[in-house]
């Protein structure tokens, strides 16, 4: 290796601190476009039925002008230890709070689209200093969040390719490159595939693997189809009803640039498109707070990443995972929430060959990080506290 090429991977290698400092320029362009909103001349009365109600956006518009503080949010955010690094030609945002108790183990979580650190916020006492919050410091993590590539604080400077297959090798060496010679994962939504293929991948560092969600489906044979229980057959109707509305899918795997010219330029735009996910395409309302939703919503303004993070979907539609058709073999756990899209034990069982605990629980959604923590928490240290 040359010496300037020595010198260009250290300078990537480098850990730079890093402080969220949104300037009030940016703020007050927001609230000017949120005051010109130009609002649709239908959809009166239709509720949820067309997409996301005129009469809740508007309702959470006008707290967005006149209720919501982000100086308040970013101030939160930054009581954590943030930074950058470069992983793979990407500039690659992350939070990173050890724990207090000294035989922590590590732990990498990553959000879903479209969601972001925010996700996590709640999880990070009661997981790095359980000894605070009534629980047993035996269950201690350092925790390590970062920003998908792509997406807020990451920035929208990504190059072709970036499917959960890099994202997963680049998680990987962000664990190595902190330290961290044995770690364990979880996500939920994309998250949760991102996990999954760290699990296929099988680096060295890996302990284990925790999801919300094991998407695996019919294979096609009906012979497999005879074996499912009547709970099971519920659970597929779901996921065809949420199929038959799911358009964003569609949308983001196909044509993700021509969407994201409205999401960059409207915020109104940019939050309807994260409301339509977040309440569960009209069938759960308002189960996060509308700070919360707000502030993962000006995550994406700000930064200007609607179109890097759309994109993800592209790309993982057109470049497969090198272990498609591989089984996950790594320890894994899944906890399914009650209004989430729920595994079915026969598809997860046939592609995942360690599921190791399984968990059902009546309440708690998609994003179960924001509206139920400490069940999440509980059943986080539950599964990883084999692995110690």
């Amino acid at each position: 290796m040359t010496n300037q090429a020595s010198q260009e991977s250290s300078a990537s290698a480098e850990i730079r601190a890093f402080r969220i400092q949104i300037a009030q320029a940016d703020l007050d362009d927001l609230k000017q476009r949120l005051s010109q909103t130009r609002w649709l001349n239908g959809s009166q009365g239709s509720e949820w039925k067309y997409g996301v109600s005129k009469g809740y956006l508007q309702d959470v518009v006008s707290y967005w002008q006149d209720g919501y503080d982000w100086r308040k949010f970013e101030a939160r955010l930054n009581e954590c230890p943030q930074y950058i690094t470069t992983i793979d030609g990407a500039d690659i945002h992350f939070m990173h709070i050890p724990s207090p108790e000294p035989d922590a183990i590590p732990l990498i979580l990553t959000h879903g689209f479209p969601s972001s650190i925010v996700e996590f916020l709640d999880l990070i006492g009661p997981l790095t200093n359980p000894r605070a919050h009534g629980g047993d410091p035996a269950d201690a993590f350092h925790l390590v969040i970062p920003s998908v590539p792509g997406f807020g604080f990451s920035g929208s400077s990504l190059d072709a390719g970036w499917n959960i297959s890099r994202i997963a090798q680049a998680w990987d060496e962000l664990m190595n490159r902190l330290g961290y010679d044995k770690y364990c994962s979880h996500g939920s939504d994309l998250g949760a595939l991102v996990s999954r293929e760290l699990g296929m991948m099988k680096p060295n560092g890996l302990l284990a693997l925790h999801v919300l969600q094991l998407f695996s489906f019919p294979s096609g044979d009906p012979a497999e189809m005879a074996y499912l229980t009547e709970e099971d057959g519920k659970r597929l109707q779901f996921l065809a009803n949420f199929h038959e509305r799911a358009g964003f899918n569609a949308i983001q795997s196909t044509r993700p640039q021509t969407l994201s010219y409205g999401l960059a330029d409207s915020p109104v735009g940019q939050l309807a498109w994260i409301a339509e996910l977040f309440n569960g395409f009209g069938d759960h309302i308002d189960f996060i707070s509308r700070d919360a939703l707000l502030t993962n919503t000006m995550i994406y303004w700000l930064t200007n990443t609607a179109e890097s993070a759309t994109r993800l979907y592209y790309e993982n539609a057109h470049i497969p995972s090198p272990y498609a058709q591989e089984v996950n073999a790594s320890p894994t756990g899944i906890a399914v929430f009650g209004n989430d899209f729920k595994s079915i034990a026969l598809f997860a069982r046939r592609d995942n060959s360690n599921i190791v605990q399984w968990s059902e629980f009546e309440r708690g959604t998609h994003f179960a990080a924001y509206d139920e923590p400490r069940l999440l928490a509980s059943d986080l240290q539950s599964f990883f506290r084999r692995f110690r």
